[in-house]
């Protein structure tokens, strides 16, 4: 069983027995609820902690656990609907509409219901994110002299050098600007780069968190086409005479969502179309050390080829650790990247030191260069069981392309009128949750998709149960299976 699923039974079964104590009882001892229920430490201090976020137990220090008092009656709520008005209006003459639409980033994000498949996770699986490592990482970060004092604002030097040799070429230190994470360097380029209103150029389809970044800022994100090779040149040559556009988004490794790698003879000539048109490319190299062990030889950054400056390189560890270490890197030459510095201090001063160091023992330990085998060897047998159940069970959305790196698989619905709402909510129903390939398009998409994430999923095992569930799904919203395929195992 899942340790999530552990905890929220736990916390169920607590949540029942809370009536048998007055308000102020003491609750059994952790001791006594890990004999009682049969489940570890961790899980009971998880649960009790679910219930106090609830605000129905208190827990005092030393002292254990206790019913929480009854509250008093609420006060009124007051009256909030004047502020969908002020919200819209645009305050005079500004015409660029800012919404923030976070769904398409929530999707992998949102925690399912306990029992639920999680093909829609954007993150590896507890199983395989280095937990030892980071907990021995960030002791050792703790005990460093200054290691609470307040960081540099670009970063610690250590650590932004790291950065500069990780990403290659002539990039140095200097270069580098330490970010909350590769979402927050995605916006905060974003906002650099162009101002509200004006259009950015982006893959289509592409990862949802950049669209909403960038219409959070007020920009008008335009598609350009891709196929098993990328993005089309001569397509991105187009929408930059087009839209006068100065900025262009892109992941040319183990593009999300569709796995696919930038070719040899187009990398060149995207950089030069932007250069052409005074433009910057935003290389967003999210997976790269999401690369399965049978990839082969990975191109290096388009950033380590660039002494022009129109490269500005987005990379984060987030993906191939935990959620929770955000911390990532913007590196830029040229005057840009102070302007890329100053919005981050007014945003958020610095990344967090202790976080800083953590990473920097992280990397520098002998625990790093295994947990990076270890990760890329299962992410290469997850993808190769996730494609042959899918291959078995759902032939009618094989995947067009196997990717050889990144944590998910892109899945085209059969026929021009699938319904993909329907599916995912039948998903839902089965007990897998797929994410929906509509938030990846910023304009109308040529066909339904869904993203399967096998990062996410505790193994082979839990992949091939999900996909069992989905085929369950397909059945209801898409028909029952004929005579042949119901010979399938």
């Amino acid at each position: 069983m899942h340790e999530r699923s552990s905890v929220a039974e736990l916390a169920n079964s607590l949540r029942d027995e809370l009536n048998r104590y007055s308000p102020g009882g003491k609750l059994p001892s952790s001791r006594v609820l890990v004999e009682h229920y049969r489940v570890s430490p961790v899980t009971v201090s998880r649960a009790i902690a679910q219930l106090a976020s609830e605000g129905l137990v208190v827990t005092r220090p030393g002292s254990g656990a206790f019913r929480a008092e009854a509250h008093t009656a609420l006060p009124d709520p007051g009256d909030t609907s004047w502020q969908e008005v002020s919200l819209s209006s645009t305050g005079g003459p500004e015409v660029v509409p800012r919404t923030v639409d976070a769904s398409g980033v929530l999707v992998t994000l949102a925690e399912p219901p306990s029992g639920v498949i999680e093909f829609n996770g954007g993150y590896l699986h507890p199983g395989l994110q280095p937990e030892r490592a980071l907990a021995a990482a960030l002791a050792r970060a703790g005990r460093r002299p200054g290691a609470w004092g307040r960081p540099p604002t670009c970063g610690l030097a250590e650590l932004r050098a790291w950065f500069a040799r990780d990403i290659g070429g002539t990039l140095t230190g200097s270069d580098v600007l330490i970010t909350a994470g590769g979402q927050s360097a995605l916006a905060t380029a974003l906002r650099a780069l162009a101002p509200p209103g004006a259009p950015v150029l982006v893959e289509s389809p592409t990862y949802p968190g950049m669209l909403a970044a960038a219409r959070a800022t007020g920009l008008r994100p335009v598609p350009v086409p891709m196929d098993a090779d990328g993005v089309r040149p001569d397509l991105l040559e187009a929408a930059f005479r087009a839209t006068g556009a100065k900025v262009f988004v892109c992941q040319p490794l183990f593009h999300n969502p569709t796995g696919v790698i930038l070719a040899p003879e187009r990398r060149e000539r995207v950089v030069r179309a932007a250069r052409r048109a005074g433009a910057f490319v935003v290389e967003d190299d999210f997976a790269r050390r999401l690369v399965h062990d049978d990839a082969g030889p990975l191109p290096e950054p388009l950033a380590a080829h660039d002494p022009d400056g129109v490269v500005i390189h987005v990379r984060s560890l987030t993906k191939i650790t935990s959620p929770s270490l955000r911390v990532g890197a913007l590196a830029a030459r040229g005057p840009v990247r102070e302007r890329l510095r100053a919005i981050q201090v007014v945003d958020s001063f610095f990344v967090p030191r202790p976080l800083q160091e953590t990473a920097l023992e992280l990397v520098g330990a002998p625990a790093w260069a295994r947990h990076l085998r270890a990760v890329s060897a299962e992410l290469g047998s997850r993808r190769t069981a996730i494609t042959a159940a899918v291959r078995t069970r759902l032939p009618e959305l094989a995947p067009a392309h196997v990717p050889s790196g990144g944590g998910s698989v892109w899945l085209r619905l059969p026929g021009p009128g699938a319904d993909e709402p329907a599916l995912v909510s039948a998903a839902l129903r089965a007990g897998v949750a797929v994410a929906p390939g509509r938030p990846y398009h910023c304009a109308e998409p040529p066909a339904g998709h869904i993203r399967l994430s096998f990062a996410a999923v505790a193994g082979p095992a839990e992949i091939a149960e999900g996909v069992r569930r989905l085929r369950t799904a397909c059945d209801e919203v898409f028909g029952r299976r004929g005579p042949a395929d119901s010979l399938r195992p």
